[in-house]
């Protein structure tokens, strides 16, 4: 099911939108929704990785190290 809903956007934005519309034969309307469905997930996935994090900061489960270290040898990372 879906809903209507109205957006004011900046006459740049809209001419960007009618030309992306236009070049993948989508309508306005769906290429807005999936970009707002788009962020919303990117956005509660990022939120919930942070409340996580600070869930495990909170009762002091930090990575060692070890574990540390292991990651900068795995990546290549120097902290010089």
């Amino acid at each position: 099911m879906s809903t209507t809903m109205t957006i004011r956007l900046e006459e740049d934005t809209k001419a960007r939108l009618d030309a992306l519309a236009g070049s993948t034969n989508r309508s306005r309307s769906f290429l807005a929704a999936e970009a707002i469905r788009e962020y919303i997930e990117l956005n509660e996935w990022q939120i919930g990785e942070i409340k996580t994090a600070l869930d495990e900061a909170d009762k002091g489960d930090f990575a060692s190290p070890g574990e540390v270290e292991a990651l900068r040898n795995k990546w290549g990372v120097s902290a010089d």
